[in-house]
């Protein structure tokens, strides 16, 4: 007699917490559903985030005439020097795969009439090698994708839930989330692993191009909780953005078209700025547009894509043109007037090349983390494909497929800023570790400011006025000085979500401004007037961490 072999009992699935739903946090929640139990966690609805305004496309060396290598030399050269070139490399090789990930996940990009992916140039780039979907609605196209496949998988979907903490253990480890839900109930939420993928903090400043859940909730909660922030001085000021309220942004790839830049009298202006003109890079042209706006007054500047014609440009950029119809504005016939805003932060939770950070249990992707990919200033269209190459990697280093773990020690002689490695472009860094020469620069006080006093609700719009004077595309020690004195006096409360969202701008604005007073020179997109070469002193990344753990 024969018997039947006794089933075995299936092995146990991880749990994972994933924070936020960009393209990063929907690929990880995607992925990482096929072998752990996914939960996805945003504060506002399912598909919110920087990614569904993203315009300019996804940047991959997908084409004949195209390298991965010319792509690598395209992305160090706009990073000045501060890039991690071993990321670097990660991104441009593995993009074109992830790529095609994309399209089997249903995204659907433009292609030429033979049916060919078609490819487009921007700024910076030596090739055309920009993807787009549905002509400037790349980010929204991709997005809706993603969310459509995100909800065929098991995934528990927490929408309108706001993470206020990370949860550690007493070893120091990651091991959930603090949230309140939609009603204002606050709960713990415990997991495996907790990838953050919260997106940036564009609501720092007055003029942005960033939705309004971009309070760099996800950054604040991981210094808070002692992990180490990279690079946050850099913060990339797109240079056109309509200058009307919600600075709609007006895409890199309208310059790569022939659009040119007016001065208020009708001249072109950037030729005399840089050889490339309207197609310098971001740093160059977002100064450039600032200092001829600076001679006129504070009047706005013109973008020009007259010569284009009505039909390419409906065609080609029919959300800019629904846009420009909504202000009263025909782009096709008259130039529109332009200023630069806030678009996006180098700066970051910094990780390793498989999204780890330095706490355990901790991932972070997308705009919340520091990969080192970016240097001083990202590269058009680098951003969404950053997202998506180290969003599978994070899911390979949770399902163990990553190599092993090499990440430095932790900075913690000191609480603040302190420098550390550089790379020279040429070789691999290490970022966080520290070194000769590091300095260390006093973390602003946890009891929320630093002015004494009882806490108030901090008023946003003085608070992103503030930063865009004095933390904006120009700095010197003066303004910033005003600036760190000014957060200093504020105590901000904690009663409210729109508190607590203040509360982590207020933290990462002093955070900012004390990384943009250490860094005494002009590198990439921070520009200091009083230092206004690149020094050999800081080719180094500053690192934020703090020893002690508090939370809000």
């Amino acid at each position: 007699m024969t018997t039947s072999p006794q089933a075995q009992p299936a092995p146990s699935r991880g749990t994972i917490v994933v924070v936020g739903s960009g393209i990063a946090g929907l690929v990880v929640a995607i992925q990482a559903s096929r072998t752990h139990d996914v939960t996805l966690i945003t504060k506002a609805e399912l598909g919110e985030s920087n990614t569904r305004y993203a315009q300019g496309g996804v940047a991959a060396a997908l084409f004949v005439d195209d390298s991965v290598e010319s792509h690598v030399h395209d992305t160090l050269v706009a990073g000045a020097g501060l890039n991690r070139r071993s990321a670097v490399e990660v991104l441009c090789a593995e993009g074109p795969e992830r790529i095609r990930d994309l399209i089997s996940l249903g995204v659907e990009f433009d292609r030429s009439e033979g049916g060919e992916l078609a490819a487009g140039l921007e700024a910076a780039h030596s090739h055309p090698r920009i993807l787009h979907a549905g002509g400037d609605a790349t980010g929204a196209e991709i997005e809706s994708a993603l969310v459509r496949a995100v909800r065929t998988t098991a995934s528990q979907i927490l929408e309108f839930t706001f993470v206020a903490d990370l949860v550690v253990d007493d070893a120091g480890a990651v091991v959930g989330v603090s949230i309140i839900d939609a009603e204002g109930r606050p709960s713990e939420l415990r997991a495996d692993a907790v990838v953050l993928a919260s997106g940036g903090a564009g609501q720092l400043f007055s003029h942005t191009t960033n939705p309004v859940v971009t309070t760099g909730d996800g950054v604040a909660a991981a210094y808070r909780a002692g992990a180490e922030l990279s690079d946050l001085e850099f913060y990339q000021f797109h240079p056109t953005s309509l200058a009307v309220p919600g600075n709609f942004l007006i895409s890199e790839a309208v310059r790569g078209e022939g659009a040119v830049l007016l001065s208020s009298d009708g001249q072109r202006f950037m030729l005399a700025v840089h050889p490339d003109a309207e197609l310098a890079p971001r740093d160059v042209v977002a100064r450039g547009i600032a200092e001829q706006m600076h001679k006129q007054g504070g009047a706005p500047v013109l973008l020009d894509a007259t010569a284009l014609g009505a039909d390419f440009l409906r065609r080609r950029f029919p959300s800019i043109t629904e846009a420009c119809r909504r202000n009263g504005l025909d782009w096709s016939a008259q130039p529109i007037p332009i200023t630069p805003a806030a678009h996006y932060w180098m700066g970051g939770v910094s990780t390793d090349n498989w999204g780890r950070t330095s706490l355990r249990g901790l991932f972070a992707v997308g705009e919340v983390a520091c990969t080192g990919v970016h240097g001083a200033n990202r590269l058009a269209s680098n951003s969404l494909l950053e997202s998506v190459v180290f969003a599978w990697r994070c899911v390979q280093a949770l399902r163990g497929e990553a190599e092993p773990a090499d990440w430095p020690e932790r900075v913690d002689a000191t609480d603040g800023i302190r420098g550390g490695a550089g790379d020279d472009g040429a070789g691999e860094n290490s970022a966080g570790e520290s070194g000769a020469g590091d300095e260390a620069v006093d973390p602003p006080d946890f009891d929320h400011g630093t002015g004494g006093g009882a806490a108030r609700s901090i008023d946003r719009l003085e608070l992103q006025q503030l930063m865009w004077d004095t933390v904006g595309v120009y700095r010197d020690a003066r303004m910033l000085g005003r600036a760190l004195d000014r957060l200093a006096q504020l105590q901000p409360a904690t009663d409210t979500l729109h508190d607590r969202e203040n509360a982590n701008l207020h933290l990462l604005g002093t955070l900012i401004a004390r990384s943009a007073l250490a860094r005494e020179e002009s590198r990439g997109a921070h520009f200091r007037s009083d230092f206004t070469q690149p020094s050999p002193e800081f080719h180094h990344h500053l690192i934020a961490a703090r020893k002690a753990r508090v939370s809000l």
